[in-house]
């Protein structure tokens, strides 16, 4: 029999869920939580207007079609499983490309300032994978927009009192409760596994405590930090994740990295030059002369190699990520046709992304906030200079393993308590810490849309899940949550006890750049090897770690001590992943299995944490069993592949009849699966 009240215990105590992240995906739970009348503890590393997401440029998708291509939302989906080389589960694809026209309406109606047409209707820009106008956006600040809007709509509920069913309010309790500056250290579980709490850390006072949550949610972003050089915020270490991988969560796909084919090379950091310049018509090319020694702006037209429009005419120089990134990777490393430069006598691993042939003015008003990055970081003039890129880590398609449940339209059944489900029941996941929308790779412009599109599905399957369960989180024994924080308090003490030889930060180093090097564009067997054994070193180098601060109070060192450890746990599963899957799919390329495999790998990567002699190490399954309101679910490592069949990926040829096609004129790769 469920709970009399799902917002109030008969005692009073008001019964909240648990949001860990304040970016896109995490806000919007929060909201259709709220709009579902469920109080949330909303808690985040860092300011919520500080979330990863404020970092996004290019825009969101939606196939509004306000232009008259023919685009729809089934293209979009089509096209979304297509270039994800048929990895992701369709139903959830279904779902998000069917809703993002009504999610960038909602946008819109926020406040968010999308550019326009001169008519005044929203305006839509090309981006990878597709010959579409397809992406709505705010300049080249569309993450900071967005994030903005939805932390308004949060801080609304912030004022918003608590009411029970019957609209009796509970007096000092508000709607959302947040907590900034936290760091998630993991999950409490009852007796039967259930999710019914969180231990964290108050990055100020480095106190520990446990907080009470009738269902978790992580929307913790994505682990690139694990590669050094990434076009990621320094929070993103992936350690909430690795947290619960370690609990028991299913980690899916780990393998699938993303390597954005267009940042800025740099000491510190890669910095992201958006794919809306290739949108908005930047040109990728190098000189046919490998010697070339004047400035970019300097190389007459007729010598210089615009490589990506000569080998995809219809596409060009918005091919898939995951195709853009291994032909600069192919043009510098293995054919040394890189920018030379003159100081060193050498063929840089760079290219050029040229816009100066294109207006200022519409520079200015679409692409300023990119141009101005690379300005500032290059100390050079992109409106009149060439700019010089090189690819770079930048997303995850793996991530923790959730679950769908397919209505009968073939799309998501809303509301359903499976939805964004990982395997510990009570634990939830939305965005890119998960796994479910990308497949093998993903689409420029469609991570916004599936971190608010996962929040969206997110509140309602939890909200269900809250008001269906037979007994609350408040009536777990108390001793279960003081045992949780004497736990965490024992492994922090123990950290900040730790006077070994080893560095941490050297250690990360030598992960990273371990990582970075071998485990990207191109992965080799015998090379996969070195860096399962590179980890297993840092592993044990971790154990001697002498910790840099041991002070009470904003203790950095100390924490990212603990962050170190959940980065190697997670590199762990992205290397065996990568050594296992012996085929070529997406964002995983490894030369000496170039053709992918539909007949043993059309299949998602389960991994299950495991621990032997104080080391980690990985099981990978192909099935299991979780629990979920008292009822057993299985479910397997199959795809769903039941609305579009999977066939090879071909963007050399494809839609190059139909990029200055009128009327009917299309290939059949314009619309994508027809």
């Amino acid at each position: 029999m469920a709970q009399k009240s799902s917002i109030v215990t008969d005692s009073g105590k008001v019964r909240r869920v648990i949001v860990v992240g304040g970016g896109l995906a995490g806000l919007t739970t929060v909201i259709k939580l709220c709009e579902a009348g469920i109080p949330v503890d909303l808690f985040s590393l860092v300011p919520v207007k500080r979330s990863h997401s404020v970092c996004a440029q290019g825009g969101i998708n939606a196939s509004v079609n306000t232009k008259g291509e023919g685009d729809s939302p089934q293209v979009h989906m089509e096209e979304t499983v297509y270039g994800g080389d048929f990895l992701a589960n369709q139903p959830p694809v279904n779902g998000m490309a069917h809703a993002a026209p009504g999610i960038v309406y909602m946008l819109d109606r926020m406040g968010v300032p999308f550019n326009r047409t001169p008519e005044g209707l929203l305006d839509f820009r090309r981006f990878g994978g597709t010959l579409f106008h397809r992406t709505a956006f705010a300049g080249a600040t569309t993450g900071q927009q967005l994030l903005y809007a939805l932390d308004e709509q949060v801080r609304r509920y912030e004022t918003v009192d608590v009411e029970n069913e019957k609209g009796v309010v509970v007096r000092g309790e508000k709607m959302v409760r947040k907590w900034e500056f936290w760091d998630f250290l993991g999950i409490i579980q009852d007796e039967n596994g259930r999710a019914v709490g969180i231990t964290a850390q108050d990055t100020k006072t480095m106190g520990i405590e446990s907080f009470i949550g009738e269902a978790v949610c992580l929307a913790t972003g994505g682990p690139g930090i694990i590669f050094g050089k990434s076009t990621n915020s320094v929070i993103n270490t992936g350690t909430a994740a690795s947290e619960v991988y370690q609990q028991g969560a299913c980690y899916a796909n780990g393998e699938f990295i993303q390597v954005h084919p267009t940042a800025i090379p740099g000491a510190d950091k890669l910095r992201l030059i958006s794919e809306s310049v290739r949108g908005e018509g930047g040109r990728v090319w190098v000189p046919k002369d490998t010697k070339e020694k004047r400035r970019g702006r300097d190389v007459p037209e007729s010598q210089r190699e615009y490589f990506l429009e000569n080998k995809y005419p219809g596409y060009g120089n918005l091919v898939p990520r995951d195709i853009a990134s291994r032909e600069l990777f192919l043009k510098c490393f293995h054919e040394g046709k890189g920018v030379y430069n003159n100081k060193s006598g050498k063929n840089e691993l760079e290219v050029y992304l040229d816009v100066t042939h294109l207006p200022k003015e519409v520079l200015r008003k679409k692409l300023a906030g990119v141009l101005e990055i690379y300005e500032k970081f290059a100390n050079e003039d992109p409106y009149e200079n060439p700019m010089r890129i090189f690819p770079a880590v930048h997303y995850s398609m793996g991530g923790l393993w959730v679950d769908f449940e397919k209505s009968a339209d073939g799309k998501l059944l809303v509301g359903s308590p499976r939805n964004q489900a990982t395997n510990i029941e009570g634990l939830y996941a939305a965005g890119e810490c998960e796994y479910a929308y990308h497949g093998a790779n993903r689409l420029g412009a469609n991570s916004l849309l599936s971190c608010i599109y996962g929040g969206m599905v997110a509140g309602p399957a939890i909200a269900s899940y809250v008001k269906n369960l037979d007994r609350s989180s408040f009536d777990v024994k108390s001793s279960t949550f003081e045992k949780a924080v004497k736990v965490q308090q024992s492994k922090y003490d123990a950290i900040l006890k730790m006077d070994g030889p080893e560095n941490p930060y050297r250690i990360h180093d030598d992960l990273a750049q371990t990582m970075l090097r071998d485990c990207t564009i191109e992965r080799n067997n015998a090379v996969l090897e070195k860096v399962i054994a590179k980890i297993d070193e840092c592993e044990e180098r971790w154990h001697k770690v002498g910790v840099t601060d041991s002070g009470p109070r904003a203790n950095q060192g100390a924490q990212f001590v603990r962050h170190l450890k959940n980065m190697l746990i997670l590199a762990r599963v992205i290397a065996q992943g990568a050594r296992n899957r012996d085929e070529s799919r997406g964002a995983h390329y490894k030369p000496d299995f170039k053709q992918r495999d539909d007949d043993n790998w059309l299949r998602t990567t389960m991994a299950m944490y495991a621990e032997n002699s104080n080391k980690s190490h990985v099981n990978y399954i192909r099935e299991l069993d979780y629990p979920l309101l008292g009822k057993t679910v299985h479910v397997t490592d199959a795809v769903d592949i039941s609305l579009v069949k999977p066939r090879a990926r071909k963007y050399e040829t494809a839609g190059a009849a139909s990029a200055n096609a009128k009327g009917s004129e299309k290939t059949d790769e314009k619309t994508a699966a027809t």
